[in-house]
C-alpha cells in the first residue's frame, strides 16, 4: 500500500519542518509496471510513500546525498544544474510515469543537479534497497531500466550539442518542438516556466530569449498570447531547429 504525504513530511525524514500528511492508499503505477510479478509490486509498494508538491517546491538539491528511487506520478518537474558562478541551466523537463534523478541514484552518492516542481507534482519515494533487490531478481525489469537510463544520457548529449553548435533561433526552435512534441503533444500550449527558466532551458539570457521568440511571432511562426503558444508553421521550427 503507498502513503500519500505532503512534501514538508518527505523533509521530516530528512529531518527538516512538517506539514500535515494523509493516508490516501493509490494503486502502484511505477514506470514498467507490467514487467513485475504480483509479489514484486507488493514489494514495492510495502516500501514506498508518495510525496505532494506544490508548485515551486524543491524536490532535492545538488549535492545532497540520494536516499530513494522517485518517479513522478503527476505533474511536472524541472531538473537543472546550478554553475560555481551561480548560473542556472535548466536540462530537462520531467514529466509523469518517469523516474527522477535515477542517474545519479546508481552513479554517485549525491545528486548531481536539483529538481523543482513547475506545477502540483505527486513524487513516489521508493527504498533504493528494495528497488535494487527488484533488479537482482527481475532481469528483463533491469534491462528496461538500463534501456531508460540510456535514453536520458543521449538526450543530454543531444542538449550539449544544441547549447554549443546551435544559433539561437534554433535554441528557441528546440525549446517549442521539446513542449510541443514531448510535453504537451500539441501545437497549442502554455508554457509552464517563466521566461526567466526558459532562458535556462535554451541557454541564453532573458533579454535574448523574448526577443528572439517576439521575432518569431512578428515573422507569423508563432501566434503568442501572454504564455499561451500557438505554432503556426511546424515546418519552420523544425527547419530552424535542424538548421540550427
Amino acid at each position: 500500500m503507498f502513503v500519500y504525504l505532503y512534501s514538508e513530511e518527505i523533509y521530516k525524514l530528512m529531518n527538516y519542518t512538517i506539514q500535515e500528511q494523509s493516508t490516501e492508499a493509490i494503486e502502484l503505477s511505477v514506470p514498467f509496471a507490467n514487467m513485475l510479478t504480483p509479489e514484486q509490486s507488493e514489494q514495492i509498494a510495502r516500501n514506498s510513500n508518495v510525496v505532494r508538491y506544490k508548485k515551486h517546491d524543491v524536490i532535492f538539491l545538488q549535492n545532497t546525498r540520494t536516499s530513494h528511487i522517485m518517479f513522478i506520478k503527476s505533474g511536472l518537474v524541472k531538473v537543472y544544474k546550478e554553475g560555481r558562478s551561480g548560473k542556472v541551466l535548466i536540462l530537462r523537463i520531467d514529466t509523469p510515469n518517469s523516474f527522477l534523478g535515477l542517474m545519479s541514484v546508481f552513479g554517485f552518492d549525491t545528486h548531481q543537479f536539483s529538481a523543482a516542481a513547475i506545477e502540483n507534482t505527486e513524487i513516489c519515494f521508493t527504498d533504493i534497497t528494495t528497488f535494487k533487490n527488484l533488479i537482482n531478481d527481475n532481469g528483463h525489469y533491469g534491462l528496461k531500466l538500463i534501456s531508460s537510463l540510456s535514453l536520458e544520457g543521449l538526450y543530454l548529449y543531444e542538449r550539449l550539442m544544441s547549447q554549443t553548435h546551435k544559433q539561437l533561433p534554433g535554441r528557441i526552435a528546440d525549446v517549442l518542438l521539446y513542449f510541443a512534441e514531448k510535453i504537451y503533444h500539441s501545437t497549442t500550449f502554455t508554457l509552464p516556466l517563466t521566461r526567466r527558466e526558459l532562458a535556462e532551458l535554451a541557454g541564453t539570457t532573458k533579454e535574448s530569449f523574448i526577443r528572439t521568440l517576439t521575432e518569431f511571432k512578428n515573422d507569423k511562426i508563432i501566434e503568442l498570447d501572454g504564455s499561451i503558444v500557438e505554432i503556426k508553421s511546424i515546418k519552420i521550427i523544425k527547419t530552424l531547429s535542424e538548421l540550427g
